[in-house]
């Protein structure tokens, strides 16, 4: 088999969108899988042109409902919070090129300012050590791309 025929076969057997899919059905619980949280994209391999601080990553959509909101008519912490959740747990995934069963051990969520549209939460792996892994989330307003909140997380690989 050739390199580049060999290369082509490696990124085609990376986790991607598809396998996220799966998650989104088969590990999260009903109540996350009642937010309709979309995988709108999975980078489990360096793209072509990538800067040299590239990480794997997800991103996701969470789609505005008035279920999900507060006084006011904002997207209540606890949403915010299970879609980074979420994301990371998929990035997590793409950065081990398959899903293990993980546990979060620390989660820092900082509320930027209100939304009440869809947000995108952009999740992104900083270090994948023995047996922690470490990232971001940067949650924004699907509409104008204003940062909504920002949070850092430790997984545990169980």
């Amino acid at each position: 088999m050739a390199v580049g025929a060999r290369r082509l076969e490696a990124v085609e057997n990376l986790f991607g969108i598809q396998a996220a899919g799966r998650l989104m059905t088969e590990v999260f619980a009903p109540w996350v899988q009642d937010l309709g949280l979309l995988v709108e994209s999975v980078e489990a391999g360096r793209p072509v042109g990538a800067s040299s601080d590239w990480m794997p990553g997800a991103l996701i959509r969470l789609p505005f409902s008035h279920k999900l909101c507060r006084d006011g008519g904002v997207v209540c912490g606890q949403a915010l919070l299970a879609a980074a959740d979420t994301a990371m747990v998929i990035a997590c995934a793409a950065a081990w090129n398959g899903y293990k069963p993980m546990s979060a051990v620390d989660q820092t969520m900082h509320f930027l300012r209100p939304v009440n549209f869809d947000v995108l939460a952009d999740a992104r792996i900083i270090r994948v050590g023995r047996t922690t892994t470490f990232g971001r989330v940067t949650l924004s307003s699907a509409t104008d791309k204003r940062p909504v909140g920002m949070v850092s997380s430790a997984y545990a690989m169980l």
